[in-house]
């Protein structure tokens, strides 16, 4: 299986119901999290562009944040994506 890994926010909500997903699905992640921590921010901005948590990756694949994830389950595509990563 993919390593995965999350970067969130203690208090996101977008972050909780993205990991409720991972847990519900028995996938492991790497927790990032980010806050009071601008170096780690300004990773976040760097790698995407963005300043909003979540960001998930799945191996080297940046899935987005949480509504992404969801849509890949939705769509039956995140099993494959962890199974291939």
């Amino acid at each position: 299986m993919a390593k995965v890994t999350i970067y969130t926010t203690r208090f996101c909500p977008f972050c909780v119901r993205a990991k409720h997903l991972l847990e519900h699905k028995k996938v492991a992640y790497d927790e990032v999290p980010v806050d009071g921590r601008s170096d780690l921010r300004q990773e976040l901005l760097s790698r995407t562009g963005q300043r909003t948590v979540p960001q998930i990756w799945v191996g080297e694949t940046h899935v987005g944040g949480c509504d992404e994830l969801f849509a890949l389950e939705r769509g039956g595509k995140l099993d494959r994506l962890l199974a291939a990563s």
